[in-house]
């Protein structure tokens, strides 16, 4: 009998937010940080189009889209490299960074594919300690040792909706060696109000030893289109562009990108929906000492420290009406807490009637 022999990976895989319940047809899913809004109207006309010719191999370099990132944002387009999804741009760099038994330093906790794809490829991941959930500089310096070679954070965080404002990425950036990449994932800087708060592609656009993570995922409505982008110094975009598989992001998807930046009402109003009923949900859920983040992204993390219930208790009761919230208990190891995605006004009040009637038993 042959045995194929294959690696192991002492591994942790990533589990994504739950979005079915058993008989329910229709469920309210909270889970996953997706666009409460949608998509644009003008994505949704290229979705429609008859005039897709998808039996042909997709522009491999995103051409277009590259450019139309380079007139929105500000930036080189020859520093821009396109992804199926801004994990596999992170796949990338760990890659072309990471050797084995080199370090990633990741903050506890912080999004899964950091620690998943930098172990993969064989490196050591280091986590820092976060101070009341928001990344703390002084514990990633004090991690780094001559084997690190990149630090990995979101900013703002997932899934704690804590941020770094300016002057504390600026002041990361200045300690750390310079040799080390530092890795700012912007994928919710679009919905940031705060004035304390600058992107990392704002801040570092010029930098040699700062990579940027953008994502279409999120306000941008284009998750299951899988499409993302990385933006570095023109060195390590050509290095990237090596290993990059040869057709990694989809026509629709490239087309969908490149329509849903030109759609300025469109994000404003994303942006505006966002606030609004984050910072209602906030204070509606104070009533109950369900206490969360400072509005950031468009996402609260619930902590029940204070409530007369715990954190499953409430995700159990909640299931059995149909709405999805995201447990963190399993996967980033935080108790009696739970994620809440900011919904559509329909699924937000629906939400609120719901916890209304939990809190009346």
């Amino acid at each position: 009998m042959t045995t194929i022999k294959f690696k192991k990976y002492n591994i942790e895989a990533y589990e994504p937010g739950k979005s079915s319940i058993g008989n329910f047809r229709e469920i309210i899913k909270l889970s996953a940080n997706e666009s409460a809004l949608g998509v644009s109207t003008r994505v949704k006309k290229i979705l429609s189009s008859k005039n897709l010719k998808l039996f042909r191999y997709p522009d491999g370099k995103s051409e277009i889209l590259r450019s139309q990132i380079s007139k929105k944002f500000n930036c080189n387009k020859e520093k821009i490299i396109c992804g199926a999804g801004s994990d596999e741009v992170i796949q990338m760099l760990c890659q072309l960074i990471l050797k084995p038994k080199d370090e990633a330093i990741v903050p506890k906790f912080s999004f899964l594919m950091y620690r998943i794809y930098a172990k993969i490829v064989g490196a050591n991941v280091v986590f820092s300690k976060e101070k009341n959930f928001k990344v703390s500089i002084p514990e990633i310096i004090k991690k780094v040792t001559k084997k690190t070679k990149i630090v990995f954070l979101a900013n703002p965080n997932n899934p704690t909706g804590t941020y770094l404002s300016k002057l504390e990425l600026i002041e990361l950036r200045k300690k750390l060696r310079k040799n080390i990449l530092l890795v700012i994932d912007d994928a919710y800087a679009e919905y940031m109000r705060n004035k304390d708060y600058k992107s990392g592609l704002d801040l570092f656009k010029n930098k040699q030893n700062v990579f940027i993570l953008r994502t279409f995922s999120k306000i941008y409505g284009l998750s299951s289109l899988r499409i993302g982008w990385g933006y570095g110094s023109k060195k390590i975009i050509k290095a990237l562009n090596v290993i990059k598989p040869p057709f990694n992001v989809n026509e629709v998807a490239q087309k969908a990108a490149v329509e849903s930046l030109k759609d300025n009402k469109f994000i404003s109003r994303s942006i505006n929906h966002n606030f609004f009923y984050a910072t209602k949900l906030k204070h509606f859920l104070n009533k109950y000492k369900i206490s969360s983040n400072k509005v950031s992204a468009n996402f609260l993390l619930l902590n029940f420290d204070k409530c007369r219930i715990n954190a499953k208790y409430f995700y159990d009761k909640l299931k059995n009406t149909g709405i999805i919230l995201r447990s963190t208990e399993n996967s980033y190891k935080i108790k009696n807490m739970l994620r809440l995605t900011v919904g559509s006004k329909k699924e937000n009040l629906k939400f609120m009637k719901e916890t209304e009637s939990i809190f009346k038993k």
